[in-house]
């Protein structure tokens, strides 16, 4: 009987914990989760949001449904890349600009 009402208190304890973790994670998501750092679609545009606190410029390839994939420099904040249909994705190149 001892052992289990330390199995108990122990998953009751982990169950706490798990909560309390959500709890902060949800309050701190905010805006952030609104618009993504780096590629994200909604239901019908695509954009590219460089994350950065540092106001650099980078380089980022954007790949193109049935036409050449190409590379475009972005500042910090969100940028429209086009229509969703069209941008399967977009990534960071690696270097400044």
């Amino acid at each position: 009987m001892r052992f289990r009402r330390s199995v108990l208190s122990t998953i009751g304890s982990v169950a706490l914990v798990v909560a309390s973790l959500g709890a902060v994670t949800a309050a701190t998501a905010g805006p952030a989760a609104a618009n993504p750092c780096g590629f994200y679609e909604t239901g019908s545009d695509a954009f590219y949001n460089h994350c950065t606190s540092d106001g650099s410029r980078v380089v980022i390839k954007v790949e193109v449904a049935l036409a050449p994939d190409y590379e475009r420099c972005v500042g910090p904040g969100t940028t429209w890349l086009g229509p969703a249909s069209k941008i399967q994705g977009a990534h960071y190149a690696g270097r400044l600009c």
